[in-house]
């Protein structure tokens, strides 16, 4: 340690999946040790811009170095830019006097690991797709520790610990808050009620489906709270936005906790949070992984379904057809989906942001307050 005082810096961003993890660890560190100088870095072009500040946590930002993907101009760019964020990676680490470096992920990390190496600053690393991504995988061989959110996840030295989430869902009572939570959003207290959502920008054909769906929601009873995403309210031919008794929608929910706590069963994208977030709450649930992509989402709901926890469906074969005659049966069915969460919960963690931070304070040769 440089001082009296703790300094660490966390690095990640451009998508949610990895600031997300990145400020519940923040948050478990500043709770074990308080008075740590706490910064992150990311880019200037990821959403770590908006939710890192309003965390209240300092950012620093350096150049994007994404690797081309084909030959081209910027594939003889890409030395120059790497050595380029390197540098500024050093100078932010030496500005903040870091004692340990954190990373979770994304463009930003490869520069900051290789700084973190230069300046032999402990490396700490939390990885959250069962397949890792390049900057974790090229940091696995700097790393001191490495946390996983999935057990499966290959890389070595792995220590499984889950998923750091926020304590407003790792903490979540899904029976004791469930009332509350329908009655905040709008719904009958006392319905089989089933959750959608695409994630924040919505997802065209799971909405489609849905939509499409109404009147199999009503004859079966089952109320919907369907967050379609900004911008993707479901309408009539008037323009109008549809609602019902059965059918309740909005844009987008600050606290995906009273949703949780809300359904009776999820239905979501395969996204590595959303996977760790159903099990740590045991929450049944319908993934739909995304159509496009590496296959990593299809990897993450992998262990769920196995497990029984979950349906995995293709996002061709999700259809009006599919939940009238798969989805609805399933919502309507106490024994079956109380199997389901109980299978959920056994595959959760409640205290992998508190176990990463753990970790960092071994790595900085302090103990916890």
């Amino acid at each position: 340690m440089n001082d009296s005082t703790l300094s660490v810096v966390l690095a990640g961003g451009g998508t949610a999946g990895h600031v997300g993890p990145l400020l519940a660890i923040a948050a478990a560190l500043a709770q074990l040790r308080p008075g740590t100088r706490i910064a992150a870095v990311g880019t200037d072009t990821g959403m770590e811009t908006r939710l890192v500040p309003a965390a209240g946590l300092p950012l620093q930002t350096i150049d994007r170095v994404p690797m081309p993907r084909s030959l081209s101009i910027d594939l003889l760019k890409l030395p120059l830019r790497f050595v380029r964020a390197i540098g500024q990676s050093v100078r932010v680490l030496r500005t903040a006097k870091a004692d340990v470096v954190v990373g979770v992920g994304g463009y930003v990390c490869t520069p900051v690991y290789i700084a973190a190496a230069l300046l032999r600053i402990p490396l700490v690393i939390h990885e959250a797709n069962v397949r890792a991504g390049l900057a974790n995988r090229v940091g696995a061989f700097l790393a001191r520790r490495i946390g996983v959110a999935f057990a499966s996840t290959g890389l070595r030295r792995a220590e499984w610990v889950g998923m750091p989430m926020s304590r407003e869902i790792s903490g979540l009572d899904r029976a004791a808050t469930r009332e509350t939570a329908r009655l905040a959003l709008g719904l009958v207290v006392d319905m089989p009620t089933v959750v959608v959502t695409g994630g924040s920008s919505g997802a065209a054909t799971m909405n489609s489906a849905v939509a499409a769906s109404l009147d199999h929601f009503a004859a079966a009873g089952v109320q919907v709270l369907h967050i379609t995403g900004r911008g993707k309210a479901i309408v009539d031919e008037s323009g109008a936005q549809i609602g019902g008794t059965h059918y309740h929608q909005v844009e987008y929910v600050n606290g995906m906790e009273s949703a949780y706590a809300a359904g009776d069963i999820l239905i979501a994208r395969a996204g590595a949070g959303t996977v760790s977030e159903v099990c740590a709450v045991g929450l049944p649930s319908v993934l739909v992984p995304l159509p496009h992509g590496n296959g990593e989402q299809a990897l993450n709901a992998g262990a769920l379904v196995a497990a029984g926890g979950a349906l995995l469906v293709t996002d061709q074969e999700f259809t009006s057809e599919w939940i009238n005659e798969e989805l609805l049966p399933l919502a309507t069915d106490d024994v079956r989906l109380s199997a389901m969460s109980s299978a959920a919960l056994s595959l959760g963690s409640r205290d992998a942001a508190e176990q990463m931070a753990q970790m960092i304070l071994a790595e900085s040769g302090v103990q916890d307050a």
